[in-house]
């Protein structure tokens, strides 16, 4: 059952009203009203007391929005309710596999993978469900105009950063690379988030670099600042062929001037999911959800990407099974 709770300055409001009502003779219509009004402005408590969303890199739009996320259920629910900066996607699904998170921002290649018990993830992860499809993460491959380097198929003999070590910008980097026939054997592979892999960039230590992630980056937009950078193409049929196998992945381009490209830019895009633990509560989800979307505003104002997370659009492309407080909510809607 929900719980509720009122806070110490609603409690003082009420108690004012009432002396009030009785000081001044009014009838007993008069203190209903006041109740009532102070129900809009009374925290709905949840029965979990931690709210803690794993996100990613600390410069990374999962980071920037969920950060956003988390000091509104803490103000809304007064729970605590805060980030964890982890790997991102693979490392989010073990954190909450293991019970440590209660919230993730992911990216859909690798929650596809842990509710399939596929590529990073031996055994099926139960302990997962969708709140959400979010927002399309941009596959961002980066070069330097000068290093010759236009399609994937350039990439081969080249050291490239594919992202940190199992995070969901590796698993698709590695999975793009294999459907244009390219395998780690063929390239000297670095495992960096995304500052990390733009400071390589720029000291040259770096031929290119997977930036997979909502548009603008931050990284990116420091990066091209002093350095003469370059969006690598991925050809719209290379992208259909692949998601002929990894549904996941859709055609999409980078739109011109993002990042001082004068033309769209053709790519790879994957859907963010916000996944929640199954075993949190149906009132509990229901009620997180609901904040999250009449919070939508707030979030795009912390960064651009998640403008474009729509409540229309929220249950396509779904790849894990919908928590029953998600479904609920969609439902009344």
């Amino acid at each position: 059952m929900k719980k509720t709770f009122i806070s110490g300055a609603t409690a003082l409001m009420l108690a004012g009203g009432l002396l009030a009502g009785c000081s001044s003779g009014e009838t007993t219509s008069e203190p209903a009203e006041t109740n009532n009004s102070s129900e809009e402005v009374q925290k709905t408590g949840l029965e979990t007391k931690f709210a803690t969303i794993a996100t990613g890199g600390a410069s990374g739009p999962y980071n920037i929005i969920a950060t956003a996320l988390a000091e509104t259920y803490a103000q809304t629910y007064g729970v605590n309710s805060k980030t964890q900066t982890t790997g991102a996607s693979v490392e989010n699904i073990n954190l909450m596999a293991q019970g440590k998170v209660e919230m993730a921002f992911v990216m859909s290649d690798v929650l596809s993978e842990a509710v399939n018990g596929i590529g990073n993830f031996s055994e099926k992860v139960e302990n997962v469900q969708q709140i959400a499809a979010l927002y399309p993460n941009y596959v961002q491959v980066v070069t330097s105009k000068k290093s010759g380097i236009k399609t994937l198929a350039d990439l081969k003999g080249k050291r490239i950063a594919v992202g940190a070590q199992n995070s969901g910008v590796e698993v698709n980097a590695r999975n793009l690379l294999n459907g244009h026939g390219i395998t780690y054997d063929d390239i000297k592979v670095d495992y960096l988030g995304y500052a990390e892999a733009a400071d390589a960039l720029k000291s040259g230590k770096l031929d290119a670099a997977f930036l997979t992630s909502g548009i603008p980056n931050s990284s990116l937009m420091e990066l091209e600042q002093g350095f003469d950078l370059q969006l690598v193409t991925i050809e719209e049929e290379n992208v259909k062929k692949i998601a002929a196998d990894q549904s996941y992945f859709i055609p999409m381009v980078i739109p011109a001037g993002t990042y001082g490209n004068e033309e769209d830019v053709p790519t790879a895009a994957i859907m963010n999911a916000l996944v929640v633990r199954s075993d949190l509560s149906e009132s509990d989800v229901y009620e997180l959800t609901k904040t999250f979307f009449e919070n939508l505003d707030a979030l795009g104002n912390a960064h651009q990407a998640a403008k474009d997370i729509s409540l229309e659009k929220a249950q396509q492309g779904l790849v894990a099974p919908m928590h029953p407080g998600a479904k609920k909510y969609y439902d009344e809607q």
